[in-house]
């Protein structure tokens, strides 16, 4: 394994400059070279640009300030220099002037304020002050500064993006910090990159095919967003607010040598690829953290703010919130989908990213006045970049502004997260009745929203849980919220969990109720898995991660949201579960073809699809009181035929089973069961007794497989 640096003491070469030339306007950002570094940066309509060049990245002033020729060093849009002498590590940052007319343009030109590169591979943030980026003061000694990197010095060892086929994908969603910040994680830099890689044997043993990190790009996680009850400041931990989108975020980076940043990401994606897992990155284009008309100016505020925004037209001091989160970012302006697009390009190139999922995606199709548009560039440029062909691209198909685009998100291979078999799954194992038809549809890979236009059911992302809302055991476990500790009176967070708490609200020592919740966590796993779609996991669900209720905890940097690997340890069942249950989806075909049911028949003559109810063909599609259904899978090839009873009723019922000529069923799965029994290793299946019948337990899960009868005779 490469590894970092963490003696390097070369970040902050001598300022050197030799000679300044016109440069290029093409690549943006700061591209080194043999003699120097190409300096470009876009703005419209800056009517002056300074380049500014620190010697230490702690410096408060500037040790040589390059006022750019708006006739040589301008090309269009484009304000471009070449600087002979100065190398990789050189600190650097912009100012710039320009027409102030906010009210009319939306421009918000301001000399005083320092400016990041938007292209940066790397930033530096230990002089940042938020207030001063605010504020109408010069905020040069307290500014963010950004940083020359040298991207070709890295051996990668012939890696390469996996390339994983979505209907074999297996995503465990995680939060980098989040995953190794705990004491328990045993990690000798914990919360950083370098403690993923550390963690790499258990996701290999878990079986998840590829890691979707929660934003890595660097963003202001010094921002006191308020203080909680228990006198805790609460700063912005899931890092949904984005201001250097080509940078690895630096508290994620085990040394504080920003030279060694990439390396340390790279070495993440590079040995989590040797276990052949893949790297999705949760990317945030719809807003960034610079905020409404009262944020600080950080980049894009003081070089294009009309360009960069969505500003109201009757009066361009004001910023159009399709995020919540004080602004929305006018991605289909061609500059802004340039910069989009080359962002996500240059992470799948230089740092062999597998594949992106996109926060509030449905943003990203509004126009410049903020209206739906049918055919979004961006996102059709994305769609069709020859670099992005392979990779994986996932739309949150909804924005905070009402637009719900599920089923019918812009463009062909965008895979979706699907919110309807979050709802309906977990409306289903609470109890609620007239379900079923909607959970066959979710079942199959949710033909009811994406059929329609040619789709698969891979352009489908199953999940129950995720980062935002309970976590799986506290679905099970409480039927209220509890954010107080977020500092918001409880009003944050979703109201409405489709939750059920087993009986009692929180934590129990009542042994029955908590069996029965172990019981519904498994039901809501083995659902997922056994349904066609992508499937994603939160990480934790597999050992009953709590956050005590707090279904919103974006800003809990403590103990309630990191991981506890003590907990990991000692849930063994439940762990033992989902290991089992990824292995079983991945052994049988059935589970995760990529196509949706036909209606074409095996050898056998079974159709791909066949539902039931408790009695066979009688699957209860009308019925408003239906908690139980049941179905056989046609296995192809070599394949064997599946049978699957979900029994949500609280009441055990016998299910009657379809007889196959010269076959017997086995029990595979029964969520009823104890560990080592609740999923039978393949080889150690359980020939039942009787073949015309299964007696299911209440609230539970059965999977029986086709066997071959040891005789023809009839039981």
């Amino acid at each position: 394994m490469t590894t970092s640096r963490l003696d390097d003491t070369r970040v902050c070469p001598p300022t050197t400059v030799k000679a300044v030339t016109p440069g290029r306007p093409q690549p943006l950002g700061a591209t080194p070279d043999a003699t120097g570094v190409n300096f470009a940066v876009y703005s419209e309509r800056a009517t002056s640009v300074d380049l500014l060049l620190f010697d230490h990245c702690t410096d408060e002033r500037p040790s040589h300030v390059i006022t750019l020729d708006p006739q040589r060093n301008r090309s269009f849009h484009f304000w471009h220099c070449h600087v002979e002498g100065l190398q990789p590590g050189q600190v650097y940052a912009y100012r710039m002037d320009g027409p102030s007319h906010t009210r009319e343009l939306g421009t918000r030109f301001n000399h005083r304020k320092v400016l990041l590169d938007p292209y940066a591979r790397a930033n530096t943030n230990e002089l940042w002050d938020r207030v001063h980026a605010i504020g109408p003061e010069d905020n040069c000694a307290y500014s963010m500064r950004s940083m020359v990197v040298d991207l070709h010095s890295y051996d990668w060892e012939g890696d390469e993006p996996l390339r994983t086929p979505l209907a074999d994908t297996v995503i465990y969603e995680m939060h980098v910090r989040g995953l190794t910040a705990s004491p328990t994680s045993g990690s000798e830099h914990p919360g950083t990159f370098s403690a993923v890689v550390d963690k790499i044997p258990y996701l290999k043993e878990l079986g998840v095919t590829a890691v979707e990190l929660l934003p890595v790009f660097d963003f202001d996680d010094r921002q006191v967003l308020r203080t909680g009850p228990d006198g805790r400041r609460l700063h912005n931990y899931w890092g949904y607010d984005s201001f250097g989108f080509f940078a690895p975020h630096t508290g994620y980076c085990a040394t504080p040598h920003l030279a060694t940043h990439i390396t340390e990401f790279r070495d993440m994606v590079k040995e989590l690829h040797k276990a052949g897992i893949e790297v999705i990155l949760d990317v945030v284009f719809n807003h960034t953290s610079e905020g409404n008309e009262h944020g600080p100016t950080i980049s894009f505020r003081g070089q294009a703010n009309e360009v960069y925004y969505h500003l109201w037209p009757e009066d361009r001091r004001h910023y159009m919130d399709f995020t919540g989160c004080g602004n929305a970012v006018n991605a289909n302006h061609p500059a802004v989908a340039k910069f989009i697009i080359e962002c996500l390009e240059y992470w799948v190139t230089e740092h062999h990213v597998d594949g992106f999922r996109f926060d509030l995606a449905s943003e990203l199709s509004r126009g410049a006045e903020g209206y739906e548009m049918d055919v979004p560039p961006v996102l059709w440029g994305i769609e069709l970049s020859s670099v992005l062909a392979e990779t994986k691209i996932i739309a949150e198909p909804w924005d905070g502004g009402g637009l719900y685009q599920v089923g019918r998100f812009p463009g062909k291979r965008w895979s979706q997260w699907n919110g309807p078999f979050r709802d309906d799954v977990r409306r289903f194992v609470r109890g609620d009745g007239g379900l079923v038809g909607a959970v066959a549809s979710r079942i199959g890979g949710s033909r009811d929203l994406f059929h329609k236009d040619g789709e698969l059911p891979t352009n489908s992302i199953n999940f129950v849980t995720c980062h935002d809302g309970f976590t799986l055991n506290d679905l099970v476990s409480y039927d209220h919220k509890h954010n107080h500790a977020n500092g918001e009176a409880n009003a944050d967070g979703a109201h409405e969990n489709f939750s059920w708490n087993c009986g009692v609200e929180g934590p129990t020592d009542d042994p029955e109720i908590d069996r029965l919740r172990v019981r519904q966590i498994k039901n809501l796993a083995a659902i997922l898995l056994l349904s066609r779609g992508v499937p994603m996991l939160l990480a934790g669900d597999e050992f009953r991660n709590s956050q005590n209720g707090n279904n919103n905890a974006y800003c809990q940097d403590n103990e309630l949201s990191w991981l506890d690997w003590d907990q990991a340890d000692k849930e063994t069942e439940v762990r033992s579960f989902f290991q089992r249950m990824i292995a079983l989806r991945k052994r049988y075909e059935a589970l995760h073809e990529a196509a949706f049911f036909s209606g074409r028949r095996n050898a056998r003559d079974l159709p791909d699809v066949e539902w039931h109810g408790v009695e066979l063909g009688k699957p209860g599609w009308e019925d408003t009181e239906a908690r139980v259904l049941s179905y056989t899978l046609a296995g192809f090839g070599d394949d064997p035929d599946l049978h699957v009873i979900l029994n949500m009723f609280h009441l055990g019922l016998d299910f009657e089973l379809p007889r196959i000529p010269g076959r017997r069923w086995a029990r595979v799965v029964d969520t009823s069961y104890g560990e080592g029994q609740d999923v039978l290793p393949e080889g150690r299946e359980a020939a039942l007794e009787r073949t015309d019948v299964y007696h299911a337990n209440g609230r539970s899960v059965v999977v029986l497989v086709s066997v071959p009868r040891s005789d023809d005779g009839e039981q």
